[in-house]
């Protein structure tokens, strides 16, 4: 004979094993979802931001080019948590008012600080009241055809669409249309539509390895990314501390990865510069500025911006196998000619600095020396004669412009008194341009 509690202890133990046996499962089944792609796009999405705005395009009709508004939408990614995010510069170009939207749903308004033509970059800001996340940067200098990636972004409007695919291709030239052609391009069969420019291309680890650009109109399958090795030295430049504070450290250096480990490598050091006079030399390994770990040239831009002229920054430094070092390094303002450097923003929209002469010599170049362009502002009058961060200014007018004192001179002269459009030759890969630059109201002291 069953005691009546048994029946309740048997039936008390199944539902117990029931439950038991759900949580079990669950915890498999999430644990089985959680896939690397999922992980990835996890690990990135708070740094992937919305682009949308409006902007006027012309249309062609029976009177001629008829103006109409449309809807500008893309995507970017977030490089510094000071609100400094890099999309590319066709998805901002003309829009009368960029705004931003987080992945959290709140929406800025944003500046656009600088772009580069050549390779369709641009770097906008957000005033947010907080520190923002940064996304997580890879290379793109050991990408393999046939590894997975995922494509995040805009798409047609419908934000944090996410879609996977292989690199079919490395090394591509893609000519979208008369007035832009693209380099070095990485092909990818992950659906890449219209919204997505801008936005990354990630590897399976949940780095950044580009930034999605085009897609072939009419083919399917066949979309492209700028490498991130591009995009972050691009955004270094466009993020300067020559550009946006007219400050200078004296540093040339580059990243070199070790088994995947990042490192920033001192190239060169400019004589008289701020770096070379705390110490820093060629081979030097810096590895943090204050608090902030230095793996790339953008990382000492972003340490070194929004400081004072004259504030003392800490430096780490590796020189040869144990043998760390800490400097301070005490920031100027852009050379001593005056202020020639405002002069030079505010008239040309161009910022610069000298080219070692035996860098000349080693090209066998017939000219005696040069400015480098390190800083173009948007829709300066540089800007619309098409002059790009990289290029060298060699000439303009009669003159020389060899050094900053050459620049100087050139900009206190009568000729830039009388507002008329000058002659510039500039040096882009060993080939001489030229052309008459306008310059605009400003008056050098």
């Amino acid at each position: 004979m069953r005691h009546p509690a048994s029946r309740h202890l048997l039936t008390l133990f199944v539902l117990v094993c029931v439950a038991s046996g759900m949580t079990v499962r669950n915890a498999v089944g999430t644990e089985l979802r959680m896939t690397p792609i999922v992980k990835a796009v996890q690990g990135v999405k708070e740094s992937i931001v919305n682009i949308h705005g409006h902007k006027t395009i012309s249309t062609a009709s029976a009177i001629g080019d008829a103006p109409r508004q449309v809807n500008g939408m893309g995507t970017g990614v977030i490089v510094d948590e000071r609100g400094y995010i890099i999309t590319n510069q066709h998805v901002v170009e003309g829009v009368r008012r960029i705004q931003v939207t987080l992945n959290d749903g709140t929406t800025y308004v944003a500046q656009l600080i600088a772009f580069d033509e050549k390779t369709d970059l641009a770097l906008i800001k957000i005033d947010a009241e907080k520190a923002l996340p940064v996304v997580t940067t890879g290379t793109s200098s050991d990408l393999m055809p046939g590894e997975t990636v995922i494509a995040v972004g805009n798409a047609y409007g419908y934000e944090n669409s996410v879609t996977r695919g292989i690199i079919s291709a490395l090394h591509r030239t893609v000519q979208v249309s008369d007035t832009q052609k693209y380099y070095d391009l990485i092909q990818t069969d992950a659906s890449i539509n219209p919204g997505n420019s801008g936005g990354p291309l990630l590897n399976i680890d949940g780095e950044m390895i580009g930034i999605n650009v085009a897609v072939r109109v009419g083919a399917q399958g066949i979309g492209f990314a700028i490498p991130a090795d591009t995009v972050m030295e691009v955004a270094s430049q466009l993020m300067s501390i020559q550009r946006l504070d007219a400050h200078w450290h004296g540093i040339v250096g580059e990243t070199k990865f070790v088994n995947g480990v990042a490192s920033f490598h001192v190239k060169s050091v400019e004589p008289n510069s701020p770096a070379s006079l705390c110490g820093i030399q060629t081979g030097d390994v810096i590895t943090a500025i204050d608090d902030l770990e230095v793996c790339r040239m953008l990382d000492v831009e972003r340490a070194l911006l929004d400081r004072e002229t004259g504030e003392e920054v800490s430096f780490k430094v590796s020189r040869g196998e144990g043998d760390e070092k800490s400097m301070s390094l005490v920031l100027q303002g852009q050379g001593a000619g005056g202020n020639y450097v405002d002069a030079a923003w505010e008239l040309l929209g161009i910022r610069v600095q000298s080219v070692p002469s035996n860098e000349f010599r080693a090209n066998n170049s017939r000219y005696r020396g040069g400015l480098r362009i390190t800083a173009v502002k948007a829709y300066s009058p540089a800007a619309r004669q098409q002059i790009r961060v990289g290029d060298v200014l060699v000439g303009m007018h009669e003159w020389e412009t060899i050094s900053v004192d050459n620049l100087e001179y050139i900009l206190k002269s009568d000729v830039i008194a009388q507002k008329r459009p000058i002659k510039f030759y500039i040096l882009r890969d060993n080939e001489t341009f030229y052309g008459d630059i306008a310059v605009a109201n400003y008056r050098v002291r």
